[in-house]
């Protein structure tokens, strides 16, 4: 493709954009008859036109509007790539994306072990949102959180999460049914459940209640209680006493240990864990999954 054209369609792109030669001509400070000119020549180029004239204004043709997608596409790739690049990252930094409550109860207590072990090496965390995107291609590692089998075939089984239900002490002494293990219905529905809604992409929001509830032959409505997007969230919550939260056993350890939480129930298997996704394979992402490998299987 000549260079000419490909100008031309950078500045076919922001015609489209502005709908107007005037006000596209008055963003890149040319004139009006500049912009006009080199449309006309990207068409002659192209074989076809872009942009129908009328008195009131221009319109983009079929093929023009389809081109305009097309140009804005791969002109916003470009200059996310562009960005990219330009941001040096230091060959000893690890950048690691995973859900806010397994980086707050698991990882962060641990990193201090990490550093000592790797000194050399430096991990950018990011949790920002509940999910992590791992179709985004914008983190060296992710660890996400998902049913088996997990969707992307590439990842790594480390983990296998158990499910059981938790509570404050004093709720479970409030509400002394629970310690029998085998209540009703309509005692259940004295309860309040706290749910993670959002366990993984696409999961029913009482998904491991109706699922933990089915693994043990209790049969009961679980749609109900209070729901929050982060686990640790519902774990705080039942930790004050609000009601009874479904916790994940990798997240509730210190809890369980210390007494904040409590239950009168065994873990059951989750039938879901945690998967560790490699994007950029390097001697850092390798040597952190080494560490986390080792330190999952204490």
């Amino acid at each position: 493709m000549k260079s000419s054209v490909v100008s031309g369609l950078w500045l076919f792109s922001q015609v489209a954009e502005h709908s107007s030669f005037t006000s596209a001509a008055k963003a890149l400070h040319l004139t009006t008859g500049a912009i006009s000119q080199q449309i006309i020549q990207l068409e002659e180029q192209l074989g076809f036109t872009l942009f129908e004239r009328h008195s009131r204004g221009i319109r983009l043709t079929p093929k023009g509007l389809q081109l305009s997608q097309s140009t804005q596409f791969h002109f916003t790739e470009i200059g996310k790539t562009l960005e990219e690049l330009q941001i040096e990252k230091p060959h000893n930094e690890i950048r690691l994306k995973l859900t806010p409550s397994f980086a707050f109860k698991w990882l962060v207590p641990r990193l201090e072990s990490f550093h000592l072990e790797n000194p050399d090496l430096q991990v950018q965390i990011f949790a920002e949102g509940a999910l992590v995107n791992s179709e985004l291609k914008d983190y060296d590692v992710a660890i996400d959180y998902g049913s088996h089998p997990y969707r992307d075939k590439s990842a790594e089984r480390i983990l296998d999460e158990q499910l059981l239900p938790v509570m404050s002490p004093k709720y479970l002494e409030d509400h002394g049914w629970l310690k029998t293990l085998k209540a009703s219905p309509e005692q259940w529905r004295d309860a309040t459940l706290l749910h993670d809604a959002m366990p993984w992409d696409k999961a029913p929001r009482d998904y491991e209640w109706l699922y933990w509830a089915s693994s043990m032959g209790f049969d009961f409505k679980t749609d109900v209680g209070h729901f929050f997007n982060r686990t640790d969230m519902a774990m705080s919550a039942a930790e004050a006493g609000v009601g009874i939260a479904m916790a994940r056993m990798a997240l509730v350890e210190d809890e369980l240990a210390s007494g904040r939480l409590v239950s009168p129930f065994e873990p059951v298997d989750a039938n879901a864990g945690y998967y560790l996704i490699i994007n950029t394979k390097s001697e850092p992402t390798d040597r952190f999954r080494q560490w986390l490998v080792q330190h999952i299987r204490q």
